[in-house]
């Protein structure tokens, strides 16, 4: 039996100039998943992202999933989330947003339900756009800029050559932990990756 679907939304900002940077973890993590279950990333036809369509878990207890990149700016997230989720008949409790997260040292991996925006602007938009915070979340830790470094410049600036060195590994633990959401639920997930 296939039940869900879940919207998994990987947050970042669109085109080659933004792909390497901190902020767009979230696409990264789309993309691994995309390539785990075999799903081609594509122009949705009415939400303004890439999305792809795959299915996850074993005969019997599969989980429908839509893989999506916005394609709009970050601060704009929650317009193609909220049409994303109008389209496929998704609540926002099978709503999945992986984001960067800078009260996080980088490497660390939080999951939770709900909260505030703390201050990220995609995470902002989307519960402006959807009328609630009640969604999941997986923060992707990203660390603090050094010294008196913008914020806002930091997470537009490509990883350091010791986070390259462990981004891989990390992004892939990111996609463990959305797999686990969707498969085994909030609690065991986090129990199982929450730093």
């Amino acid at each position: 039996m296939t039940t869900g679907p879940w919207l998994i939304a990987g947050l970042g900002n669109p085109g080659p100039e933004y792909a390497a940077t901190r902020h767009n973890i979230g696409f990264l993590v789309i993309d691994v998943l995309a390539a785990r279950t075999g799903g081609s990333l594509a122009r949705h036809k009415r939400g303004h992202a890439l999305v792809a369509e795959a299915k996850l878990g074993t005969p019997g207890s599969m989980q429908r999933l839509v893989l999506a990149e916005p394609l709009s700016f970050m601060n704009e997230s929650g317009g193609p989330v909220s049409a994303l989720m109008a389209f496929y008949g998704i609540e926002p409790d099978h709503l999945v947003v992986v984001h960067d997260e800078l009260d996080l040292p980088f490497g660390a991996l939080r999951v939770k339900l709900g909260g505030g925006d703390n201050g990220h602007n995609g995470l902002r938009s989307i519960r402006r756009s959807i009328g609630t915070g009640d969604f999941l979340r997986v923060r992707a830790g990203i660390g603090r800029p050094p010294g008196r470094q913008d914020p806002a410049a930091f997470v537009l600036k490509p990883f350091s050559a010791a986070e390259r060195a462990d981004l891989v590994g990390f992004v892939d633990r990111l996609a463990d932990a959305v797999e686990s959401l969707v498969e085994d639920g909030l609690e065991r997930t986090q129990n199982r990756f929450n730093d």
